[in-house]
């Protein structure tokens, strides 16, 4: 399969599996905030008694982790309008003809028969062809029709 690996040059038409790629991680995505206290507590368990931790040091350091809780569920509550805006978008297509590539990077042209989400991605299903949203190359007018033989419509309008 295309996707699987990446060889040689990548051009306009390659196609990149986002999935199959390594997930970078955060060293902040595991914590929470009863690490955090667990982690204040021992530092107070074991910091030098003629120099104690001043207080607003710690109160800037429990600010900062509400801060990091804060962003991530700000990103979360964005990845979930995102992927509603997409599948929004993916519907609103139904109907309408598009080109676009499949995932193994084959040209598709036809019209949309359905939106699907498959992890999070949406995909629009064009006969036994399936789209993912972000590689329609473009939609046609309402009342295009699909050609396979470009060559024969010209052909058949001059005698």
């Amino acid at each position: 399969m295309a996707t699987d690996t990446i060889q040689g040059i990548i051009g306009p038409n390659s196609v990149v599996d986002r999935s199959k790629l390594a997930k970078q991680g955060d060293a902040y995505d595991n914590l929470n905030m009863e690490d955090f206290v667990k982690l204040m507590v021992s530092e107070l368990q074991n910091q030098d008694p003629l120099n104690p931790t001043d207080n607003k040091d710690m109160l800037a350091q429990l600010s900062q982790m509400q801060q990091l809780n804060s962003s991530k569920k700000l990103n979360t509550t964005l990845d979930s309008v995102l992927l509603g805006q997409n599948l929004a978008n993916a519907g609103s297509l139904i109907g309408k003809v598009v080109n676009g590539l499949t995932e193994e990077g084959k040209d598709v042209t036809g019209k949309v028969d359905q939106a699907t989400l498959v992890g999070n991605i949406p995909y629009l299903n064009i006969g036994d062809q399936r789209i993912p949203i972000s590689n329609v190359r473009y939609i046609m007018p309402e009342g295009s029709t699909v050609v396979d033989n470009p060559d024969s419509a010209d052909d058949a309008g001059t005698t």
